[in-house]
């Protein structure tokens, strides 16, 4: 049991900032400037062959 609550309170602390880190990335890289166009193009791929 000793495994389990080492793993526990790293993913209490470390799990939880690694989230924060990457759900902050992750808007940043979504609304980095330019990504408008990226972002349509990528929307139009499901109707390219109609």
């Amino acid at each position: 049991m000793e495994a389990y609550t080492a793993l526990r309170q790293f993913a209490d602390s470390w799990g939880l900032l690694f989230m924060a880190v990457f759900f902050v990335g992750t808007v940043l890289f979504a609304f980095r400037p330019g990504s408008r166009k990226s972002a349509e193009e990528a929307a139009r791929i499901p109707l390219k062959d109609d």
